[in-house]
């Protein structure tokens, strides 16, 4: 009589497991793209009630020194500010630009995924990503150093829920590539840069700005809702070129025959150049001691994927050898 064998669960399909494993991961480590600014890339300063101006205040940049005011009216100061673009108080162009702000400030608001870091920023290095607290604010005392890892289009992206403050002689430092109009600042009331500090990228403040006394930034303050108030500073909104690659491809072929033998093998060789075009940054050279992990910018979350994936993939196998035991 034939005996029936226990039947086992059947695993999920191999191609699957590996589908899981590969494909979950990339989509986890997936780099951010910029945030579209759309028409407010031309202008330094953006605001929605009022601009005020104290001591001599320099508005440039080749991307756009524009400044712009709307629905308010009120620009105090302006005889003391130079500038190299061109003054919108509530007329069509600034109206437009606070509808893409308000776009650019929803976009930045709504990346995922978020790493939680604490609320001081100075004395750290960060990676490209999107970055929050759980305090809802950031504060920068000292410096802050962004590491694009060689990447010219990497973006840093991070997301206050209420105000993002700098203290006195703070500093914004770009590491390996890091870009100023890559990294954006969203702020869920508003900001305060502090005296003779230096800022880098684009402000999207939910209510006001204000810059103090000898305050200096590269990228942009844009205010949706209330004020932006200048001090004696210089805001450079300066160019975001694309980096240019180019690729050399070239082949050679080798003939040779076997003697004795009418057979001719012939062998192509293709090599490829790839040379990147960007501003020479500086390098760091990093040291890993005994029991340290590089800094690599994955996530443990992915690390454990990965892990999740192996470990349903050696079940499978698992599985299959079993079953031809019993078989």
């Amino acid at each position: 009589m034939r005996t029936l064998r226990k039947m086992r669960p059947v695993p999920p399909p191999l191609p699957l497991l590996l589908t899981v494993m590969l494909v979950v991961p990339a989509a986890a480590m997936a780099a951010q793209p910029p945030v579209d600014l759309g028409t407010t890339s031309s202008f330094a300063i953006l605001a929605g009630s009022t601009i005020t101006n104290t001591g001599p205040t320099t508005i440039n940049g080749d991307a756009g020194g524009d400044v712009g005011l709307y629905p308010g009216t009120s620009f105090t100061g302006q005889s003391s500010v130079t500038l190299t673009g061109t003054v919108h108080l509530a007329d069509d162009v600034a109206r437009v630009a606070k509808d893409d702000l308000v776009a650019a400030y929803n976009d930045a608001a709504g990346r995922t995924p978020v790493s939680r870091i604490p609320t001081e920023l100075g004395g750290s290095t960060l990676l490209p990503g999107v970055y929050d607290s759980a305090s809802g604010t950031f504060q920068i005392t000292g410096t802050l150093t962004l590491d694009a890892q060689g990447d010219p289009d990497a973006v840093f992206v991070f997301k206050t829920a209420s105000t993002l403050i700098t203290e006195s002689d703070s500093n914004v430092s770009l590491l390996n590539g890091a870009r100023f109009c890559r990294v954006f600042w969203q702020v869920g009331s508003s900001a305060t840069l502090g005296v003779n500090s230096h800022f880098v990228g684009h402000i999207f403040a939910l209510t006001s700005i204000t810059a103090n006394t000898g305050a200096t930034v590269q990228g942009q303050l844009l205010a949706r809702n209330g004020s932006v108030t200048l001090d004696t500073n210089t805001i450079t909104n300066g160019p975001c070129p694309t980096i240019a690659t180019t690729t050399t491809t070239s082949s050679s072929s080798t003939t040779s025959t076997v003697p004795g033998s009418s057979t001719t093998t012939t062998t192509t060789t293709t090599s490829s150049t790839t040379t990147t075009t960007s501003t020479p940054t500086p390098t760091t050279t990093t040291t890993l001691h005994r029991h340290e992990f590089p800094n690599t910018g994955t996530s443990w979350a992915d690390v454990f994927l990965v892990g999740a994936g192996l470990a349903l993939l050696g079940a499978a196998v698992r599985w299959k050898a079993t079953r031809r035991i019993h078989e």
